[in-house]
């Protein structure tokens, strides 16, 4: 079930963002029993770049990050974990 989530995480970001990195991995094992777990929303982390981000704080990076998968939150997504990767 979660490989759908990714997939559409990874379009999403995609389409919005067009990162010049994007690693997406299920974490969900981790926090089998957890709150958020038990009604089937996912854990996932996320190293993304974008050209987008340039000039941006973390926060505002984030930001648009939350912005593109908004819909999905939180009833497919409980947690996700974002490292901004720049490159110099």
């Amino acid at each position: 079930m979660n490989e759908t989530r990714i997939t559409w995480i990874r379009e999403k970001l995609s389409i919005a963002l067009s990162p010049s990195l994007l690693n997406i991995q299920d974490d969900s094992h981790k926090h089998a029993g957890h709150e958020g777990a038990k009604g089937g929303a996912g854990h996932f982390s996320l190293e993304i770049a974008s050209p987008l981000f340039e000039k941006k704080s973390l926060i505002e990076c984030h930001r648009m990050i939350y912005e593109v998968l908004d819909e999905a939150i939180p009833a497919e997504i409980h947690a996700l974990k974002i490292k901004i990767t720049r490159s110099d």
